[in-house]
């Protein structure tokens, strides 16, 4: 049933009215964390949000929605109003629910997971028959749902169907009606319930959403779509993101003109009570006492609301947003680098024709090494067109030896090499990178520019250092400079795109990414000392292997030729992260119990990276109920460098909606070397 009337309907457009009412039971200060939450008014409990959008879907499975008006008893309601129909861009006979997070009892891999009986069957106002069939999880977990579907007997098609189960955060029921006739595949009504429950915010909300359709474009009978001036410009399936109109902050009277459902007495009191509210603060006296206790109010709550809460401000030309200082959320933790916390600010201006400057400083702090980390990238395109620009970043890098030390760490015998038996002597990194970027051609793009590091010693007992010296056998400079013009090509083949007023935005590919990275640093130029060659190569992808299952592989392998004087092992392919950005962050794609030391130590290196991850791989298996776990990770890595022939981990994580963990395990030549741990908090990034 599933597979043949998910793809049936190629595109359509609809108008969506959705209502919502919002009752909160119980708030503290941490309800400040939650991404797109209104602030809640003081003493106020019951709140009320509707827009009017328009809606397009294109197959497979594609939504767009563009707020036309909107109106409710929130201020601040644009972005809270824009998350709550991510909640009902359904198609019920696709294989997942909600963009991929759950599974759906009508997909193909559906008896794996979930038990049927037929309770009852019934006529419809037609005289068919109506199959009433419940669906049960085999599994206590947050990725399946139970409820129940009315099916009938013409066609086999879905007239009802209401579930409920848990996503994140949120436990929900929802009730779909399908409509009749040339809309019996289409849903034309949502009503659901959901309840909200995080560190003491409980908040409960009613939804309603109806569908009207404006236009219906079937699939042709070979399955076919009709094609495009290319297959891989998707620009069509995305029209109403490239739309730029103005949303609609609508009155009252203008918004009951289109409101397909009438309000109930209830939800008519929230307006009367929120605007006889409104009413009283305009005409209550301003005396001189009443200020100054307001106002050192509002200075108090907006000192607190600074410390803990996100910002964003935005405006048709620009945008800022900035993360708060105190945010346990941005704290993460490996066995091999111990606790390390981040910070980021962005700010982008947007110019004609959809060309951008972007600013995104990002700061952080490695608590095991003591070690403050940052970093400004700064970005102009000015041929969005072709995804033409200029990127700036000035930063400082990780702590890195020289190739003296490298040297001297080829002439120990590999079973018995010890970092921390070595007196090494180590540099701080200060760089400035200016690179050129365009395509091409699709999928081809063309990196070139510059690169300039400035390492200076850091003070250590028993190393002795010298001003001025060509020679480093016996006695190492204060400071080195190396400048070097950069190479990138990158080629993803088949790459799927869309544009967007003028804007290039590239999607996926069902071919792997490439890349070949060359670097070549010259003598004298900003006192630049040492000659050197770098080049690595790098292929990456992720594939899909069925309903929510992955395999993400990355391989390469980088060299350092054509050395003169001292230089420093420093790719860019194979290095540490000192500001890691979450679990995704090169999680496949690095070693996480290597010591980061090993990433300097050899000229050349040749790697392979593995991550499967599905659900229900082992633990279900073990446990019947793990019902917080969404998903399982098995990772395999394989290095070959200098010392290390193989270095080999594996590791196992899993996945929730609160953090993210992993264990890792690693061999060196043969033999156990270490084990570590990877944690994440994940609540609201994904």
């Amino acid at each position: 049933m599933a597979p043949v009337h998910n793809n049936i309907i190629e595109e359509y457009t609809a108008m969506m009215y959705a209502k919502g009412r919002i009752n909160i039971r119980k708030n503290n200060i941490l309800i400040n964390y939650v991404p797109s939450m209104f602030k809640p008014l003081k003493g106020v409990r019951e709140y009320i949000i509707e827009s009017y959008s328009e809606v397009h879907y294109t197959s497979p499975g594609i939504f767009d929605r563009k707020i036309r008006s909107y109106h409710g008893t929130v201020d601040k309601i644009k972005n809270f109003n824009e998350r709550i129909p991510d909640y009902f861009n359904v198609n019920i006979y696709s294989n997942s629910v909600f963009e991929a997070k759950l599974i759906s009892p009508v997909s193909s891999l559906a008896k794996k997971y979930y038990t049927y009986r037929t309770d009852s069957v019934r006529y419809d106002d037609d005289g068919r028959f109506l199959y009433y069939i419940s669906f049960m999880p085999k599994l206590n977990s947050f990725q399946l749902i139970e409820g129940y579907m009315a099916i009938c007997d013409h066609g086999w098609i879905i007239r009802e169907i209401k579930f409920s189960g848990r996503s994140e955060y949120l436990n929900f029921t929802y009730t779909i009606q399908m409509g009749n006739g040339r809309y019996e595949l289409l849903p034309i009504r949502f009503d659901s319930k959901m309840s909200f429950h995080l560190l003491g915010n409980v908040i409960d909300g009613s939804f309603t959403i109806d569908l009207d359709y404006t236009s219906i474009k079937p699939t042709k009978k070979d399955g076919t779509v009709k094609n495009k001036k290319s297959k891989y410009d998707l620009t069509r399936s995305f029209a109403l993101r490239n739309d730029t109109s103005t949303n609609i902050r609508a009155d009252s009277n203008y918004f009951a003109k289109l409101r397909p459902i009438p309000l109930d007495e209830d939800e008519k009191s929230i307006y009367e009570k929120y605007y006889r509210e409104k009413e009283v603060n305009r005409d209550s006296p301003d005396t001189n006492e009443y200020k100054i206790k307001g106002k050192k109010s509002i200075f108090w709550r907006n000192a607190g609301d600074l410390l803990v809460s996100s910002y964003s401000i935005n405006s048709p030309q620009q945008k800022i947003r900035f993360s708060p200082p105190i945010n346990p959320f941005l704290i993460s933790y490996s066995g091999s680098d111990g606790f390390s916390y981040r910070q980021n600010v962005r700010y982008q201006r947007i110019f004609s024709n959809n060309r951008y400057f972007n600013l995104s400083p990002v700061i952080g702090y490695h608590f095991k090494y003591k070690e403050f980390y940052w970093r400004v990238p700064v970005e102009f395109e000015y041929a969005p067109a072709k995804r033409g620009g200029f990127r700036f970043e000035i930063g400082n890098g990780n702590r890195i030896y020289s190739s003296d030390i490298m040297n001297k760490l080829k002439q120990i015998p590999g079973n018995i090499l010890h970092f921390d038996s070595i007196n090494i002597e180590y540099f701080r990194d200060f760089y400035v990178d200016l690179i050129h970027r365009f395509e091409i051609i699709n999928g081809l793009t063309l990196d070139a520019g510059v690169s300039v590091h400035r390492r200076s010693a850091i003070d250590q007992p028993g190393i002795k250092k010298v001003e001025n010296n060509n020679e480093y056998d016996d006695v190492i400079k204060n400071v080195y400079v190396s400048f070097a013009p950069r190479l990138k090509v990158t080629w993803t083949p088949r790459q799927y795109y869309y544009k967007a007023n003028h804007k290039k935005i590239n999607l996926s590919s069902k071919w792997p990414t490439f890349s070949f990275d060359y670097e070549r640093g010259i003598k004298d130029v900003f006192n630049s000392s040492g000659k050197f060659e770098r080049l690595e190569f790098d292929m990456q992808q992720t594939l899909s292997l069925g309903f929510l299952h992955h395999l993400y592989y990355r391989a390469g392998a980088g060299t350092f030729t054509e050395q003169e004087q001292m230089y420093f092992v420093d790719f860019r392919n194979f290095a540490k992260n000192n500001l890691p950005s979450g679990w995704n962050d090169n999680i496949g794609g690095t070693f996480q119990s290597l010591d980061r030391r090993w990433y300097n130590a050899s000229r050349e290196y040749l790697r392979a990276n593995f991550t499967y991850e599905a659900p229900f791989i082992i633990l279900p298996h073990i446990f019947k109920r793990v019902p917080n776990v969404l998903n399982e990770r098995l990772y395999f890595g394989v290095l070959t460098m200098s010392h290390l022939h193989p270095y080999i981990e594996s590791g196992y994580g899993i996945g929730t909606h609160i953090f993210d963990l992993g264990v890792f395990i690693g061999n060196k030549n043969g033999k156990f070397h270490n084990a570590g741990i990877k944690l994440t908090i994940e609540l609201f990034n994904r």
